[in-house]
């Protein structure tokens, strides 16, 4: 289940500019997106009539245009030219109903808790943005109806940001829960496997025509034979290589991971000391040296202790924030009333 998101000042400006939408299409940039809730509230609108609400939660309507705005923004964030691969819509459609709804109770719990907003904070916040849009005709023009909503908006971040921070407060851990978390988890505390290569690169554009790929071909193929047949590889490299041919072509030790996957495979054929054939990569012709590679290797726990009692802290306190958010989503009286959800649609093909 994903988490709720906080939103960052990216999310905020959107908010705003889809807001002064409604009354200046320019400083919107013609997006013309529906406007949150909270400004609707702010502004006295009535109560959404039934094919307006989205959801009502624990007795809290959800608008369809809240909705709407909101997996638009997920959408630019996320997405390409902001188009949603079919396969990632009914996914990406959920993730925003989820946020939605858990937006709702994490508000409702800090409620019950008498968390309050940090004021100093959004007073701040507020005063970045009156700087920022100083010079705008459109924010001054719109900045009274627009200041309760974006007010109230720092307020919920806020709110929902204090209560995570209580509930990510958890006990420190002893030295034996520690010591059998390293045991659990030695992956975690694993170096990965390096090797250490040594390479001619015979760089080519890749907009090259072909005759300049062959061309350089047939140059590897003779650099390739006189190394092979005896001639100093570091002087080769030095002599014709476009990368590391200061220390011979030497690339140093690399762990696993760092080089692409198609070059890797080809790597883990290798045997040391040999001098393989030229491989044709992204960048152009290369002639590699498989000179070490050293297996992965576990940690002592007297070198990692103090890290395998972060990382444990951490995942305590990742699992008890998802936990709390997974209670009260389950705990929730939750009614979609626009939309079909993820689990909808699947009940209605059984």
């Amino acid at each position: 289940m994903p988490t709720l998101s906080m939103i960052d000042r990216s999310g905020l400006l959107a908010v705003l500019l889809s807001l002064c939408a409604s009354a200046s299409p320019a400083f919107a940039g013609g997006d013309g997106e529906p406007a949150q809730t909270a400004v609707a509230e702010s502004r006295g609108d009535a109560r959404p009539s039934h094919s307006q609400t989205f959801a009502v939660v624990n007795g809290r309507d959800i608008p369809t245009s809240e909705y709407e705005t909101a997996f638009a923004s997920l959408v630019r964030q996320r997405f390409y030219h902001g188009q949603v691969p079919e396969k990632d819509l009914v996914s990406a459609r959920e993730e925003v109903r989820n946020r939605l709804v858990q937006r709702i109770v994490l508000l409702d719990e800090a409620g019950r808790r008498g968390i309050v907003p940090d004021a100093v904070q959004i007073d701040r916040t507020i005063a970045g943005y009156e700087s920022r849009y100083a010079t705008s005709v459109a924010w001054k023009e719109n900045r009274e109806r627009l200041l309760p909503g974006l007010r109230q908006q720092l307020e919920e971040q806020s709110l929902v940001a204090r209560l995570e921070e209580q509930a990510r407060q958890v006990p420190d851990p002893g030295g034996d829960e520690v010591r059998s978390f390293f045991d659990a988890r030695p992956e975690l505390f694993t170096e990965p496997e390096k090797i250490r290569l040594s390479v001619i690169l015979l760089t080519v554009d890749p907009s090259s025509p072909a005759t300049a790929w062959e061309a350089t071909r047939e140059e590897a193929q003779a650099i390739y034979k006189r190394v092979s047949g005896g001639a100093d590889f570091a002087d080769a490299a030095r002599m014709h290589s476009a990368a590391y041919a200061e220390t011979g072509g030497d690339m140093g030790y690399l762990h696993r991971g760092m080089l692409p996957e198609i070059l890797q495979e080809q790597i883990d054929k290798y045997e040391l000391g040999r001098i393989n054939p030229p491989l044709e990569t992204l960048q152009g012709i290369a002639i590699v040296r498989l000179d070490d590679r050293l297996a992965p290797k576990k940690k002592e726990f007297p070198e990692v202790a103090q890290r395998a009692r972060d990382l444990l802290i951490r995942e305590r306190q990742d699992q008890a924030w998802k936990g709390l958010i997974a209670k009260l989503v389950a705990a929730a009286d939750v009614k979609f009333l626009h939309g079909v959800s993820a689990e909808q649609q699947e009940a209605g093909r059984k």
